[in-house]
């Protein structure tokens, strides 16, 4: 009686990555009422700056009564809902976004399209980019929500770009190769690659040698890059973040067809850490893809009450510069922190620079190395340990035993639970794994002696032999 869409299994929800959250909403932590319950370790939220513009927010009372010059605009902003935004807020909107790249690259606000967070932008952008069967490339390990985002109501297909440990998992001219010929053996039409900058999972920013192989692949194949930049406001050590559109001017690509298959995606959820308002845009210097996704943004709008909210928080320059700092300072110090006690357990962490998570070496923890091992220590972790992380396999990762750990939506006191429940485990586990170890060596020593006095009792003459 339902349609396929309704009825179909493809939203992606049945992840372990959807699950974790699931076991923690029936369980979760509170330092008084439930101190045994699950730590979230598994939202990519940044609940560090909050005091910050709630402090912005108190001073500012007219703003939030939605005041100007003392005066109501309560019934401007009620009435008013064109789809194109209002554009004092993309004013300040490409402006921000410019502070943030350095304003190194600058953003023309009619190229901007508003959507209800980077979720509805990346879908909107991928129904303008293709049809239903085509494809779009994937370098791995990536949120495991686009494969909601990107396919289950688009019908495209994604064709992972598979990236490895050994060189950190940055994506290589080979990989890139390799996934489009996959996509060719499958009978799939390949129209862009999609990338996360800062990485999510990974918590990198991506070097010029990335961004040219992916610019030079687009040319080369004719394809789109899309570049989903909803992190490029947590990096908080060096190297720096460098936006495609940035590495584009640096080759003089202004006037040239791919110029227009260039396309960003971002929000304002990450960076100054508003994910209820649900603030996400598209960039495109393509005039045809502005205007498409313009039209479809009308299922997803922003209101016009957050959009002016948001105009007078952004229109303070000297707030703005004062958050950006403070934040990367406190992202940077919560960050060492998850590593530090991380490491006393014996556990490391692939080197980062940005994001609200760190990409967690867990390896060494498995039973082998296997999905199925990983799973198992994936369910230890939530169950028993009570810290929903979540596992590789949910971020489509190649190798077993990779987690993704966040650190930015807790408070100092949580996480420090948080490191002792991890070393207690680690021990737990070494000491069973010893045990193991001494009972096998025990056991084997024995059957060595025993064989032995076997061996020689047979090779020994018997002394009633001769009385046969």
């Amino acid at each position: 009686m339902l349609s396929s869409k309704a009825s179909c299994n493809s939203h992606g929800q049945d992840s372990s990555y959807f699950l974790g959250w699931q076991l923690y909403e029936n369980n979760p932590f509170h330092e008084v009422e439930n101190p045994t319950g699950i730590i979230q370790m598994g939202l990519a939220e940044n609940q560090l700056s909050f005091d910050l513009v709630e402090s912005w927010l108190r001073k500012n009372p007219d703003v939030m009564e939605l005041k100007k010059g003392g005066e109501s605009v309560f019934r401007e902003l009620a009435l008013f809902q064109d789809y194109h935004g209002l554009p004092t807020f993309k004013n300040e909107l490409v402006e921000y976004m410019a502070k943030i790249r350095g304003n190194k690259v600058k953003f023309d606000p009619n190229n901007l399209v508003l959507a209800a967070g980077a979720t509805s932008a990346n879908e909107t952008l991928i129904f303008c980019l293709a049809d239903p069967g085509e494809a779009i490339l994937l370098p791995t390990p990536y949120y495991p929500g686009f494969d909601r985002d990107l396919k289950w109501r688009t019908g495209v297909v994604i064709v992972p770009v598979h990236c490895w440990s050994s060189n950190g998992f940055r994506i290589t001219m080979f990989a890139l190769e390799e996934a489009y010929e996959r996509a060719q053996k499958l009978n799939l039409k390949v129209k862009g690659v999609l990338i996360t900058n800062p990485s999510n999972p990974l918590g990198t920013t991506m070097t010029k040698e990335e961004l040219d192989h992916l610019i030079t692949f687009a040319m080369a194949k004719n394809i789109h890059v899309i570049s989903d930049e909803v992190f490029s406001g947590t990096v908080f050590d060096s190297p720096g973040f460098i936006s495609i559109l940035e590495a584009a001017m640096d080759r003089n690509l202004e006037n040239t067809d791919v110029w227009s298959r260039i396309h960003i995606v971002y929000s304002l959820s990450k960076d100054l850490g508003l994910p209820g308002f649900r603030v996400g845009m598209i960039y495109s210097n393509n005039k045809t893809v502005v205007g498409a996704s313009t039209k479809m943004s009308s299922f997803g709008l922003v209101s016009s009450q957050t959009q002016y909210l948001l105009t007078n928080v952004l229109a303070s320059k000297r707030f703005t510069s004062k958050y950006m700092k403070e934040n990367q300072k406190r992202l940077k110090k919560r960050k060492e922190m998850l590593v530090s006690g991380l490491k006393k357990s014996g556990i490391e962490c692939l080197k980062s620079n940005a994001g609200l998570f760190c990409w967690v070496d867990m390896r060494h923890l498995l039973s082998s190395n296997t999905l199925e091992a990983e799973t198992k220590l994936w369910n230890q972790m939530v169950c028993d340990v009570g810290l929903n992380i979540s596992p590789g396999s949910s971020f489509h990762c190649s190798e077993p035993g990779w987690f993704r750990v966040c650190f930015a939506n807790m408070s100092r006191g949580t996480l420090q639970v948080a490191m002792r429940r991890i070393k207690d485990f680690v021990e737990r586990s070494n000491f069973m794994g010893r045990s193991k170890m001494n009972y096998q060596q025990n056991m084997s020593s024995l059957s060595r002696k025993l064989l032995s006095n076997w061996v020689r009792k047979l090779s020994s003459p018997d002394p009633n032999e001769h009385e046969r």
